[in-house]
């Protein structure tokens, strides 16, 4: 854990104000992570506090700010408003476009009032498509997208399940982080100020690595390929060789490991150490592990598991301790996760002291630097608690500064620019996804994105049978030079490179980069004006900083999979009930719609501008890291920020259906709809919504008391109504009287959000690739008011090793001796 009595600095957004009229968590996860970067963030609450204090986790989500009550509806809390914004260089709000417009939070009206203001509207569906209007509860947006469906095998039949980690809450928020970050750069410049948009829905089609692409081609040409299905069928035998490499099981002592052995070596070793090599002589094993029938493939799995199951945890950790080619992570509660002997080791863990509520254990900032966090910690504040110095503040003297704090005349400025990031150059050096996407966001906002390969490629490329598919997310808008780094020859060019560049990304496993000749020290001789960050999986040192890091694994490792599992403690049952754990947990953690890959991108994107604004402002950072497992503890910070006497969240029931008679699904006459009406103020809109009362107007609901106290009884009165009509009908007429309801998807996520809805509402664009020409592709996280975005296609395997290799100096005939001595492709 990190002391708080260290000397950790004002951090890289010191000086910069932040009002934060966030009310839901999206809001409150991007203005925390700016908090815990130093920035003064100024919660401005309602009178009887903010709906963020009922969150168990708030001490959390709310540390480092200082607390301003204000009633907006009264023309003294609008004028302290109006002070504080006049003074601000950032506000958050996650109010409804109509509302916000009410507030006077559109971009003419900002520009107009606050010209240097970069005001970040979080919302659930965006503020332009046919959705903008509706209630942006996080289950209606995982419902709508098709998540739900995506993890339908957290249950035991088809039907979709309610899914608890906030991935789409998450999402927004870092989304939010980056485009405020990214406007700030452009106001560097310009000296202006922009409205910038981030949006649960899109949002969430950042998790997914490669399905999206899996489904273009699937869709394409529904001939030449058989989709692999479900992970289980519906007996609950595996289908897909993935759950032996991935597989789940218990020690002897009842502790649930997620191994990883993705590569055919990694996966001999495994079977080597289990004793079963031996045994796939046998003919009736032939062709593992592409068995061919659900009997096969369940006998294996099942000696797989038993085999794990003859060894106590201790004996497994000396197996990964002496055998490097095997490994195993634990699966550990929220809680749990900070007991995690990495993040222990780097100090990503903090206990706050509260006058309240007594010591507050809960991670540290998502991004360190220099080998600690970037700030230190401080607590959530009271209700109103700095009300009177931030009304002085308010009232005070205004001025409207520029970036470089001199007074300018606040006159009609609108200008519109261009990129934000354009004139940045990033060198990405990083495999497969998690890294590598978090570079992409930056190329989607204008950076330039240089993307260093072996001569093979990236492995991401060749993950799925159809050619480049597997890549093609994580490539989108880069530049591609194919280089064997490991050559002399190779390894100038990359140093040429680096002399060019503004950041270099590199996101291999502790002690890689140093071996290579390309980490930090080693680039920055050559360009001691760079941007360095690190995004490894563990960690760029310490316990398991070397250790392979998965989505499956980090998801264990963090506490998402059992959130999503809901599989608490040591296995329990018999033999069908420690399986059909297994199959949870595999859900939990390994379904690629929503999993920590896409979490540790979103960190990594967040990562780099701020190391980029930093420098900007003339501010050094160095060993600036953000790991998959920090990130994903972090998107957790809801759930493990713990305290004596923290309430406890909702569970989820026993069927994944969700958390309580209001906001949970529902079977309809055609299918499934969700229901989120969990506000007091919901139920009257609601009971309208639904006709005649009938059961409704029972006394066991007359109140929100009486209806939580009779949430089951509520349950089968709802299930009867919502019964009798579509879930299309539903959806309408509950929208209609502004109650959240959606019709849930039945189908992935990844082919739904390209299809003619998501398109026309503005979730997905048109690109071009080199290998899938005109296609669709997820829109860029962040709308600007000012700037633009840049949604471009993938590129090929050194598709631009010529131009690049030309742009450093080196003529045809030397290009050509590299090409002929192996060196680049």
């Amino acid at each position: 854990m990190t002391d708080q009595n260290d000397d950790l600095g004002e951090g890289p957004l010191h000086g910069i104000v932040v009002v934060d009229l966030s009310t839901t968590l999206p809001g409150a996860q991007a203005t925390q992570f700016l908090a815990d970067a130093g920035a003064d963030v100024i919660l401005v609450e309602p009178p009887e506090g903010s709906p963020l204090r009922a969150n168990p986790g708030w001490p959390g989500l709310l540390r480092g700010k200082r607390s301003v009550a204000l009633d907006l509806s009264d023309d003294a809390g609008r004028a302290t408003l109006d002070g504080l914004l006049a003074r601000a260089d950032v506000a958050v709000t996650t109010m409804r476009p109509a509302a916000a417009e009410r507030l006077g939070f559109t971009a003419e009206q900002l520009a107009a009032r606050y010209p240097r203001l970069v005001a970040a509207l979080i919302t659930g569906w965006g503020t332009r498509g046919p959705w903008s209007h509706r209630k942006g509860y996080e289950a209606l947006i995982l419902a709508k997208s098709g998540v739900l469906h995506s993890k339908h095998q957290l249950t035991a039949g088809p039907d979709p399940a309610y899914v608890t980690t906030p991935y789409a809450s998450f999402a927004a928020a870092q989304a939010a982080v980056q485009g405020i970050l990214a406007a700030l750069l452009e106001r560097e410049g310009s000296g202006l100020g922009q409205v910038v948009e981030a949006d649960l829905v899109t949002g969430v089609g950042a998790y997914d690595p490669y399905n999206w692409f899996y489904e273009l081609v699937l869709g394409r040409y529904p001939e030449a390929f058989q989709p692999t299905g479900a992970a289980y069928d519906d007996q609950g035998r595996p289908q897909t060789k993935l759950q032996y490499a991935m597989l789940i099981a218990a020690t002897a002592d009842g502790t649930w490991l997620q191994f990883a052995q993705t590569a055919p070596r990694l996966m001999q070793a495994w079977l080597d150490e289990l004793g079963l090599s031996a045994e796939l002589a046998d003919p009736k094993w032939d062709g593992f592990p592409m068995l061919p029938t659900p009997e096969l493939r369940f006998e294996w799995w099942n000696k797989m598991i038993a085999k794990v199951g003859e060894r106590t945890l201790q004996e497994w950790q000396e197996v990964f301790a002496g055998n490097p080619d095997v490994f195993g992570e634990q699966f550990r509660s929220p809680d749990e996760a900070l007991d995690h002997p990495q993040l222990v080791h780097e100090g990503r863990v903090v206990v706050v002291d509260d006058p309240d509520l007594g010591p507050v254990r809960q991670p540290s900032t998502l991004v360190h630097a220099a080998g600690r966090p970037l700030t230190r910690i401080r607590r959530a504040p009271r209700l109103g608690e700095h009300s009177r110095e931030l009304r002085q503040l308010a009232a005070g003297e205004s001025a409207v500064r520029d970036a470089g704090g001199s007074l300018l005349n606040a006159g009609d400025r609108h200008g519109h620019s261009g990129l934000p990031l354009a004139g940045v150059t990033v060198l990405e050096l990083g495999l497969m996804y998690a890294g590598p996407y978090g570079a992409t966001l930056l190329a989607d906002l204008g950076a330039r994105v240089i993307k260093v390969e072996p001569l093979e490629g990236d492995l991401i490329r060749g993950i799925m049978a159809f050619p480049e598919a597997g890549g093609a997310k994580a490539l989108q808008g880069k530049e591609s030079i194919a280089v064997d780094v490991r050559t002399a020859e190779g390894l100038e060019i990359l140093r040429e490179l680096v002399k060019q560049v503004d950041v270099v990304l590199q996101c291999y496993r502790a002690g890689v980069a140093a071996r290579i000749g390309v980490d930090e020290a080693s680039l920055k001789s050559i360009n001691p004006d760079l941007v360095y960050v690190n995004a490894p999986g563990f960690g760029i040192d310490g316990p398991y900083g070397s250790k392979p890091a998965y989505a499956p694994s980090i998801g264990a490792a963090s506490g998402v999979s059992v959130t999503d599992a809901q599989v608490v403690g040591r296995p329990a049952g018999d033999r069908d009930q420690l399986l059909s754990q297994a199959r949870r947990l595999y859900a939990g953690g390994t379904v690629p719609a929503v999993q920590s890959d896409g979490m540790a991108a979103l960190g990594v994107g967040s990562a780099l501008l701020l190391g980029i604004y930093a420098k900007r402002r003339g501010i050094e950072l160095t060993d600036i890291v953000a790991t998959m497992l920090g990130t994903s503890t972090q998107a957790l910070i809801s759930r493990n920020t713990s305290y004596e006497g923290r309430p406890a969240h909702p569970p989820v029931d026993a069927d994944f259906r969700g958390v309580s008679a209001l906001y949970r699904m529902y079977p309809a006459s055609d299918g499934w709809l969700f229901l989120a009406a969990p506000a007091e103020r919901d139920w009257a809109p609601l009971v309208a919504g639904l006709g005649d009362p009938g059961d409704l107007a029972d006394e066991r609901f007359a109140t929100s008391r009486a209806r939580a106290a009779n949430d089951d009884a509520l349950a089968d009165v709802l299930t009867k109504i919502f019964a009798t009509r579509t879930k299309a009908e539903w959806e309408a007429d509950l929208t209609a009287k502004d109650v959240g309801c959606v019709a849930v998807t039945q189908e992935p996520a990844e082919r739904h959000m390209q299809g003619d809805e998501f398109y026309d509402a503005g979730y997905a664009v048109d690109a071009v690739s080199p290998v899938f020409d005109e296609h669709r592709r997820l829109a860029p996280l962040n709308r600007f008011s000012r700037s633009a975005t840049k949604p471009e296609g993938g590129c090929s395997l050194g598709q631009h090793t010529h131009a690049l290799l030309r742009a450093i100096g080196y003529d045809e005939a030397r290009i050509a001796g590299l090409r002929d001595a192996g060196v680049v492709r």
